[in-house]
């Protein structure tokens, strides 16, 4: 709902860090292999508790999600190649994505329930939730690429718009780290926004590809 608006605003900081480290060794995927590892990183803490430690690892990862594309955008353009980069890097970020969202509910919810006792059921909900989320956008990238309606918004996928999107969900992963003995009613109140988000992508993508 929000990376519309954000995108725009964030593009200009993110070519200044862009050209700062651009340089030869650095590469789009190696900084979205960072990002993975960082992100396991916080779901790991997450699980032992270290919740400080966990949120500054969350962050860090998606500022490193945020560089990766916008490296291969300024690589591809120097060379006169796709403003988008390159087919392989952008399916490496998306599965690195739904990896370290998985891994950093996992965590949490493995964390809150040692520290808070907490149920497990609100975070099984929350995968649940970003399994069909996730079916719904990717079903409608791959067959709207196929249909000729593919929507050009400079990422490698064709995204339908949400409640849920990055921005939002980086903010809630975020929250339930600061507040964590809190995290299974914000999961509660998070599944049913990705679940609402989800059956508005698959509404709007069947209405589009008819």
């Amino acid at each position: 709902m929000l990376d519309t608006r954000l995108r725009p605003l964030l593009a200009g900081p993110l070519d200044t860090v862009t050209a700062r480290i651009d340089r030869t060794w650095i590469t789009p995927d190696r900084l979205t292999v960072a990002g993975l590892i960082l992100g396991l990183g916080s779901a790991a803490t997450a699980a032992l508790q270290w919740w400080a430690v966990a949120v500054v690892l969350w962050l860090v990862s998606r500022v490193l999600d945020g560089l990766d594309g916008s490296l291969a955008r300024r690589r591809a353009a120097s060379v006169g190649g796709s403003a988008g980069g390159t087919h392989a890097g952008g399916f490496l970020d998306i599965a690195a994505d739904f990896v370290v969202y998985g891994a950093t509910v996992v965590g949490v919810a493995i964390g809150a329930h040692a520290a808070f006792d907490a149920p497990w059921w609100p975070f099984l909900l929350v995968l649940f939730a970003y399994y069909v989320n996730g079916t719904a956008f990717l079903a409608f990238s791959s067959i709207a690429e196929r249909a000729d309606r593919r929507i050009d918004d400079g990422r490698s996928l064709s995204f339908l718009g949400g409640l849920a999107e990055a921005t939002e969900t980086i903010a809630v992963h975020a929250l339930w780290l600061v507040l964590p003995f809190w995290a299974p009613q914000i999961a509660v109140v998070w599944a049913v926004i990705v679940a609402l988000s989800a059956t508005q992508r698959i509404v709007v993508g069947y209405r589009a590809l008819r």
